[in-house]
């Protein structure tokens, strides 16, 4: 079992659209250590962040963040030490085409 510390996905989604960032592969497993939310805007704007298990559909339950504020040129992060097995898909929204999103961590394979 060796583990990769890595930036495990970067985007900067369209707006008020469910984008998935990251899919775990085929036999692996990872651990989202940090997500990170920046916003680029002189406004602040809300966000999601969902994680899908087996890359369900999204549903109520999947969220770990809803409706949550990015201040105006600022940037949010989040520790959490998320264990994501294989094909579990992260999902974001953002209310503005102004908000990044990172997600840092390992994979396991």
């Amino acid at each position: 079992m060796s583990s990769t510390y890595k930036v495990l996905a970067q985007s900067a989604p369209s707006a008020t659209t469910n984008t998935d960032v990251y899919t775990v592969g085929s036999g692996k497993s990872a651990v989202v250590s940090t997500i990170t939310v920046c916003n680029r805007s002189a406004s602040a704007a809300t966000y999601r962040i969902a994680i899908r298990v087996a890359g369900a559909t999204l549903a109520n339950e999947d969220y770990i963040a809803f409706g949550a504020t990015c201040p105006a040129n600022d940037m949010i992060a989040l520790t959490l030490g998320l264990t994501l097995a294989a094909t579990d898909v992260v999902t974001v929204y953002a209310s503005s085409a102004d908000l990044s999103f990172g997600l840092f961590g390992s994979e396991v394979a």
